[in-house]
């Protein structure tokens, strides 16, 4: 059972229809693009735990997969702690990632971890007085929330009230909380996909796709790119930090471990237990995409974390407020050498919704992020008349 049916989701119910698996996607709105593709579908608020409960009664599946954040965390704890669910890849994982908190306190104190500094705040006092210990430039975020929704960047005094009310209106689940992190000055930023996945003895390993390069907009992904170039030394790191941090989760399965680097230096971002949006370039770029690797490992069975081509990905917005949109320029975009498109089936489109993702290999990451976003501009969508 997948709690969250959408794009991310989607690929990985195909990837597990692909091994003949019975999957069954529940997500909060009708038609989700997993709905599409599953068995069997449901729709319910996933953040109320006795709705969770009843369904997960009822379909008793195997596993319960989370592909998003906002669910009702503490209910599949109790459910796991019960012995009536296994969760992938642990019913904790979900519920310490779900919430910034939760895994920033992890990282940082329980692990020791290098972080941007960072304070909590559950009210405008409390956030002033936070960003006067962190210092400007700082990030504000909802404790609870994803794909950079409520999200802000603050230089000065004047911001901090509407960086306030817009966390609150882009928290999914708790209103009233935040995080301030102090603004790290780093080169870049990259996903790390870290696998955890049986031998042949049937020990857990873990393995480590090539780092992926990507730029955000307001914290919300718009392009990424594989492999990202990084010294040899902040890999290593970076693949200790991964390597820490998902031993510490447990469990099976792909995790998307967000890390900033600065020369040989690396610092823990955020980490989620299930595929990455910027991951979604995997599907051109590596022999087994992420999706394929998350389907692999959490029903225990090899994985292949190899790099099959320099490849990218750029986001096709909805570009309209809209209850059905089409798409123009599809064949334009094709035709550009080593491009491919993957159109969501999204059933209602809003101006900065993802509805589709352009892909593309090359030589080089170069020429690979050029076709890439050359595709995407050639997808226009328009409103059916």
């Amino acid at each position: 059972m997948l709690l969250g049916s959408g794009e991310l989701g989607k690929e990985v119910i195909i990837a597990l229809q692909r091994l003949g698996v019975e999957v069954i996607a529940v997500d909060r709105y009708e038609n989700a693009p997993g709905h599409q593709v599953a068995h069997r579908a449901h729709v319910i608020n996933m953040t109320d735990g006795a709705a969770l409960a009843a369904l997960i009664e009822k379909e008793q599946p195997d596993l319960v997969v989370p592909e998003i954040e906002a669910i009702a965390t503490e209910t599949l704890v109790k459910l796991e702690e019960a012995g009536k669910a296994r969760v992938i890849p642990t019913a904790r994982a979900a519920w310490l990632t779900m919430n910034r908190e939760g895994i920033r306190r992890l990282a940082g104190e329980t692990l020791g971890l290098a972080t941007s500094p960072y304070r909590f705040a559950d009210s405008l006092e409390e956030l002033k007085a936070a960003v006067q210990q962190i210092g400007f430039p700082c990030v504000i975020k909802p404790v609870m929330s994803s794909s950079g929704k409520g999200q802000s960047k603050v230089d000065g005094p004047d911001e901090i009230e509407a960086a306030w009310n817009y966390a609150a209106a882009g928290g999914r689940v708790d209103a009233g909380r935040v995080i301030v992190e102090g603004f790290i000055d780093f080169d870049y930023e990259i996903t790390l996909l870290t696998v955890r996945s049986l031998n042949e003895n049937g020990d857990t390993v873990t393995s480590f796709c090539d780092p992926i390069g990507h730029v955000q907009v307001k914290g919300d992904y718009v392009e990424s790119w594989q492999p990202h170039p990084m010294p040899a030394a902040a890999l290593d790191k970076a693949r200790d930090i991964a390597r820490k941090v998902t031993d510490n989760l447990g469990g099976l399965g792909l995790f998307g471990v967000e890390l900033f680097v600065k020369g040989d230096m690396v610092w823990f971002s955020e980490v989620s237990p299930r595929p990455h949006d910027t991951g979604m370039v995997t599907m051109v770029s590596q022999v087994q995409s992420e999706f394929e690797l998350h389907a692999k490992a959490i029903l225990g069975l090899p994985v292949n974390t190899a790099l099959k081509t320099p490849g990218a990905s750029a986001v096709i917005y909805g570009q309209h407020d809209a209850r059905a949109i089409a798409f123009e320029g599809v064949a334009d975009a094709l035709r550009i050498p080593g491009a491919d498109i993957r159109l969501f089936g999204k059933p209602e489109s809003f101006q900065r919704r993802r509805m589709g993702v352009a892909l593309a290999c090359g030589e080089n990451i170069e020429s690979a992020r050029i076709r890439a976003k050359q595709a995407a501009a050639k997808v226009k969508p328009v409103i059916p008349e």
